[in-house]
């Protein structure tokens, strides 16, 4: 029965629920989280699809050898590890699902925000030591401020919808899309962002054009010092730059789930000063890039690929 199948690689990683929902859908699922790059590169030309989360670079290199290919899964939202544009030269189809992680993303941003503003992660080491300082905890509320959204796709949205309710005005700026502005967040141009927000929270993709977008020149447009939380990419933002902005209190403080290098055994003597830098403020709070990865968004994800692949028009 599953010599018509069609084939798909499966290179990272995935809940177990990705085998079964390929298989109703025609599709035989060749499961190995373990394999090379090599070994991809010696094997691809077998499949019909491929899906990956984050190890596998699909480059040129690849996608000459994929000679019956068709789609490229991404269980994830980010594309950055794919080559767009060889892929669409090839008619190869691009997948993500942002779907299936946004709701998580969502609710580790508010999380996040909400521990650096009240202090929660310090307050609580603190205790288990023994002290018991009440004035060196004393919080900001949430209530009232201006949160500048900066990216208003699925995550962004995501992350304004679980706004409501705290008392906030929220502004978005999405460059790349119009008529956005909805009963979670105002559109607004980056000029009133600058002007207003208290808040800034990143969700938008690592592009050549959002490369460290938020360095030392676009943070002194704020006019309000302001705390950043980056659920995004962590190039987006430029590392040495938010460690002078942390100096200066033009950043009050941070909240980053992405850094610059996520290799942390691996850092760059220069990578390596920064994070160090960081590392040591109190004003900054580091989660290992898990704003989107829950129990829940592990097969949620599956079943917004498995959906779209069925949904493709394949010859």
């Amino acid at each position: 029965m599953t010599t018509n199948m069609k084939k798909c690689l499966i290179v990272d990683k995935m809940h177990e629920s990705i085998a079964p929902l390929l298989k109703e859908i025609g599709y035989k699922a060749d499961y190995h989280p373990k394999i090379s790059r090599q070994e991809v590169l010696s094997i691809i030309d077998q499949y019909d699809g491929i899906i990956v989360r984050s190890k596998l670079k699909i480059d040129q290199e690849l996608i000459d050898l994929a000679h019956q290919l068709q789609f490229v899964g991404r269980a994830g939202a980010g594309l950055d590890q794919l080559d767009e544009t060889a892929l669409r030269a090839k008619n190869i189809h691009i997948l993500n699902a942002p779907e299936g992680n946004r709701d998580a993303l969502g609710e580790h941003a508010v999380g996040m925000l909400l521990n650096l503003l009240n202090h929660i992660n310090q307050a609580d080491q603190q205790v288990r030591k023994r002290v018991w300082d009440r004035e060196g905890n004393r919080g900001i509320e949430l209530m009232g401020k201006t949160v500048g959204i900066i990216g208003y796709g699925h995550m962004g949205q995501a992350f304004a919808r679980r706004l409501v309710g705290f008392g906030v005005k929220v502004l978005a700026y999405d460059k790349y899309r119009l008529n956005y502005g909805d009963a979670f967040a105002q559109e607004a141009d980056m000029e009133s962002i600058f002007q207003e927000a208290d808040i800034l929270s990143l969700h938008v993709p690592l592009t050549e054009e959002t490369l460290f977008l938020v360095d030392q020149s676009y943070l002194m447009q704020f006019t309000k010092n302001i705390f950043i939380v980056n659920t995004a990419r962590g190039k987006v933002v430029h590392m040495k730059s938010l460690v002078l902005a942390l100096k200066s209190e033009k950043v009050r403080g941070v909240a980053l789930d992405v850094l610059e290098n996520e290799k942390l055994d691996r850092l760059s003597p220069e990578q390596r000063i920064t994070f160090d830098q960081l590392q040591q403020s109190e004003r900054v709070l580091f989660t290992p890039h898990v704003a989107g990865w829950t129990f829940e968004s592990y097969e949620k994800i599956n079943q917004t690929l498995v959906r779209k692949i069925n949904a493709l028009d394949l010859a």
